[in-house]
C-alpha cells in the first residue's frame, strides 16, 4: 500500500504538493519552503478535491505532484519543450481526435507562441492538411495525453491553410486572414 505526504508550500499556502519521499525533497525548491501536512494512503478516506489515481501516475513520473487550492493539478515544470508538443494529438470538446500539431508558432519579438500549426487528415505523408489554431484555445488534457479544444474539426478544416512544411509563415494578408478567421486581434 503506498503511503503519500501531503505538503504545504509555505511561499503559496494554496498550493499542496503530494509525494511518496516523507521529506519532501522531491517536490520543486522554488515553489516551497515546502510544510509537511500529513501523510495518507490510497485506503484512507481521500479528502482531496485531486484524484488519487492523478496523484498515483504523477507520482510515478514525476516523484510528486502539485495541487492549487481549487485542487487543480498543476504542472510539475513551467515550461516545456517545442519538441515534446510537437507530434502531440489534438482533441475536440468530445474527445474525438481532430489533428495533430506539426509546430509551434512564435512571435517574434514578444517569443509568445501565437499559433499551433495543426495537420490531419493524409496517408503516408500525402494529402495532409496544414491549419493554423490560437496557442491559447488549447488546454492539456493527461486522461488524453494530449491537447483538447473547444474548436472543432471542421471549424478546424474551415481555418487559413498554412503554406505547410517548407514554407515559412504567411505574408502579411494570409496573417490578416488567419486572425480574422479565429476572431484575434493584432497585437
Amino acid at each position: 500500500m503506498s503511503e503519500y505526504y501531503v505538503f504545504r508550500s509555505q511561499a503559496d499556502p494554496d498550493l499542496h504538493g503530494f509525494t511518496d519521499d516523507p521529506t519532501g525533497a522531491m517536490l520543486p525548491a522554488d515553489r516551497g519552503p515546502w510544510i509537511l501536512g500529513h501523510d495518507t494512503t490510497l485506503a484512507d478516506e481521500w479528502s482531496f478535491g485531486i484524484s488519487q489515481s492523478v496523484v498515483a501516475a504523477g507520482i510515478r513520473k514525476n516523484g510528486f505532484v502539485l495541487s492549487d487550492s481549487a485542487n487543480h493539478p498543476v504542472p510539475a515544470h513551467p515550461v516545456i519543450e517545442s519538441d515534446r508538443v510537437e507530434g502531440t494529438a489534438v482533441f475536440d470538446g468530445e474527445g474525438r481526435h481532430i489533428g495533430t500539431i506539426k509546430r509551434l508558432l512564435i512571435e517574434k519579438v514578444s517569443g509568445r507562441v501565437a499559433y499551433v500549426d495543426v495537420t490531419f487528415g493524409g496517408f503516408l505523408g500525402l494529402g495532409i492538411h496544414h491549419h493554423t489554431i490560437p496557442w491559447q484555445k488549447l488546454t492539456y488534457d493527461q486522461g488524453l495525453e494530449g491537447y483538447r479544444t473547444d474548436i472543432t474539426e471542421d471549424q478546424v478544416r474551415g481555418a487559413p491553410m498554412f503554406y505547410g512544411d517548407d514554407q515559412a509563415w504567411p505574408d502579411r494578408k494570409r496573417e490578416q486572414e488567419t486572425r480574422d478567421y479565429w476572431h484575434d486581434m493584432p497585437r
